[in-house]
């Protein structure tokens, strides 16, 4: 809305006004806006919270300091919905198709999460929402994403071309016109553009509808995949707001990147135009992230509940399908991967022994694996991964994976000129 007003006053000659047109000042306002609301308006709703005795319900499992957490405000989601949504709706131009994707998304995956939590807190039952219903919202959002970015003109790409001398890159250009593609960047290879068409050429004529078919199913695939993927991280105090403000940060840089010509020549990736509103997106994401942090640090004083880690995961999954970057999710990702991985092996091998020796076995002391770490070894437990033996302090748990996500993000941009 102030990218509007400030517009209209430049052409009356206003001082300063000029100023909303760069997205670096529009992202720079955004970061400071989305800070500074989540922070002020942090203590009133954790406050709110308390008084409608929405709490956390916690179950003895022998974790290190679990019991400690019983009765902290939940739903703290609410926080990080409101510190993005309003300074995107404010710096942000409200008539890019990305960003109209991305507020969609945040608003979606925040009312799927407040639901799953309503029923968590009010009616007292701890599974929440039925699994089926939950994927239903995912799936729906991941179709309503797919076909959006397979009907609208406005979502294009101009595609880079690589100039050889002898086997040698001199030079990346782009092709003159804007079109619409089924292609996304791909790591490690020269060649770094893959067209999910390859994957279709048996459909003739229908090649380019049966690509976007598997597009839509790519997408949906992802976002129920990494929203859910957050919704395990998220289990010590800052974990998931931490580990997102990092890929936030990663996907900011990518989403400018893959917005101007020469960055995105020097990485040699396809140029998206419009992706640079994105970078305002992506500063009121990390902002809204680390001012939640300011409440949910180590010990957490609210908790965001699936309210906010499935928006949260959902947000990404989004962002990088948008910006063409969703197979460098599996790196930039990789502490949902591995927190998603743990539960799937840990379901597997328990119900696989169960079948074959009559009692369940473990792979993990506790599974996701950040709880793996605060369950005393040889405590009961029968586990093939019975190390580290004693508890790991929950702060220390928490910034070991920041430091891990640091380096996955720094790995997922240098992976784009390893080729």
């Amino acid at each position: 809305m102030l990218y509007y007003l400030f517009n209209y006053l430049d052409q009356l000659d206003f001082p300063g006004a000029g100023m909303f047109k760069y997205v670096s000042f529009r992202s720079g306002l955004a970061l400071i806006l989305s800070l500074f609301i989540s922070t002020a308006i942090g203590r009133r709703i954790i406050d709110k919270l308390r008084v409608l005795q929405i709490g956390e319900t916690v179950r003895d499992l022998g974790l290190e300091g679990q019991l400690s957490k019983k009765g902290t405000p939940t739903m703290g989601g609410i926080i990080i919905i409101i510190a993005i949504l309003i300074p995107v709706l404010l710096c942000a131009k409200l008539t890019n198709i990305y960003v109209i994707l991305m507020v969609v998304t945040t608003v979606w995956l925040g009312a799927l999460g407040f639901a799953d939590d309503y029923i968590k807190v009010f009616q007292r039952n701890k599974d929440g929402m039925h699994g089926q219903f939950k994927i239903v919202g995912q799936v729906g959002l991941g179709l309503i994403v797919g076909l959006v970015l397979f009907l609208s003109p406005d979502v294009v790409i101009r595609e880079n071309m690589e100039v050889r001398h002898d086997n040698v890159i001199e030079e990346v250009r782009f092709h003159a016109e804007e079109t619409k593609s089924t292609k996304t960047t791909i790591p490690f290879v020269k060649n770094n553009n893959f067209d999910y068409a390859s994957l279709v050429s048996w459909a003739g004529d229908y090649k380019q509808e049966a690509a976007w078919l598997v597009f839509v199913l790519m997408v949906i695939f992802v976002v129920t995949a990494v929203s859910n993927g957050a919704n395990m991280t998220d289990g010590l105090d800052g974990l998931a707001a931490g580990t997102s403000a990092i890929i936030g940060i990663a996907l900011g840089i990518l989403a400018y990147m893959s917005s101007h010509f020469e960055f995105a020549s020097f990485l040699n990736i396809m140029f998206i135009p419009g992706a640079e509103e994105l970078v305002v997106y992506a500063a009121a994401f990390i902002g809204a992230t680390v001012g939640f942090l300011w409440y949910n640090a180590y010990p957490a004083q609210v908790f965001m509940g699936d309210t906010g880690s499935l928006t949260l995961g959902g947000i990404i999954a989004v962002f990088a399908i948008i910006i063409r970057k969703e197979l460098l999710i599996p790196i930039l990702c990789g502490i949902f991967l591995v927190e998603n991985l743990s539960v799937m092996m840990q379901v597997a091998y328990f119900k696989y022994t169960k079948k074959k020796y009559g009692v369940g076995r473990r792979i993990f002391k506790m599974a996701p694996l950040h709880h793996h770490f605060q369950k005393p070894g040889n405590a009961g437990v029968q586990a093939l991964v019975q190390k580290p033996l004693n508890v790991v302090p929950e702060s220390k748990i928490v910034v070991r994976f920041w430091l891990i996500g640091i380096i996955l993000a720094v790995i997922t941009i240098v992976t784009l000129k390893m080729r």
